[in-house]
């Protein structure tokens, strides 16, 4: 079934050229051109994905964002902003965002990164056995979705799900970020892998106890993150 992009930007030659790049690459596409138009839109188009702009007329994209992320809608998005400074990303990333583009961008890298987050999400359809995944008081059960700490739920993303289920797929082999870009996001980030700390931060701050000094997700020193099991330590330990 052909996927549905919805394209948010309130300048038409950017709008039109996204949306000639995703139909030339087997897309549905439907553009609105301000931020009050995305809800009825997403009502109405279902989109599998969400390219949106942030400086937007009536709503700005990050009300968009948040909005969406606090009503349950999980639909990725992929942000574009013309702002180049990292803490922009980065509070793009911080209400939901999956991922951000910076202007100008390549039509085609556009495409490639939705290309990748929809090939991600097509990669954890039901499993026929739902058997949860433990470690240490975290538990995961993978066809819901679903992540408890100590027997209380925890409210992730999508891409920290995504994230955190690598990780322990994974569990206790150091992964360098360029692994958890290819792994989690499925492409080579050029020239920035700071898209993976920022959600690691995230996580640590749902799963964590003390996210400074964290148990779970162990920073390697100059080569990346470590899941482990902290209950194991503390065994070892005795």
């Amino acid at each position: 079934m052909m996927k549905k992009i919805l394209v948010v930007d309130d300048e038409p030659s950017i709008s039109m050229l996204i949306e000639y790049n995703l139909k030339s690459s087997g897309f549905n596409v439907m553009s609105v051109s301000d931020g009050e138009a995305v809800f009825d839109a997403v009502n109405t188009f279902r989109p599998d994905l969400i390219v949106l702009d942030l400086m937007l007329p009536k709503v700005d994209g990050f009300q968009v964002c948040k909005q969406l992320r606090t009503s349950g809608n999980m639909v990725p998005i992929i942000m574009l902003t013309a702002l180049h400074d990292l803490s922009d990303k980065i509070a793009g990333l911080d209400i939901g965002a999956d991922d951000y583009m910076t202007k100008p961008f390549s039509p085609q890298e556009l495409v490639s990164r939705i290309q990748a987050i929809l090939r991600r999400a097509a990669a954890f359809p039901p499993l026929t056995e739902n058997e949860p995944l433990t470690i240490g008081s975290i538990e995961i059960q993978p066809e819901q979705r679903q992540v408890t700490l100590e027997g209380r739920p925890v409210e992730l993303t999508p891409k920290e799900f995504d994230l955190l289920l690598f990780l322990l797929k994974h569990q206790g082999k150091v992964l360098s970020r360029q692994q958890l870009l290819r792994g989690v996001w499925d492409y080579h980030f050029l020239g920035d892998t700071r898209i993976v700390d920022v959600h690691i931060s995230h996580l640590r701050d749902k799963i964590e106890k003390n996210a400074r000094n964290p148990e779970y997700i162990v920073t390697i020193r100059n080569v990346g993150y470590k899941l482990t099991d902290p209950s194991s330590r503390e065994a070892a330990a005795r």
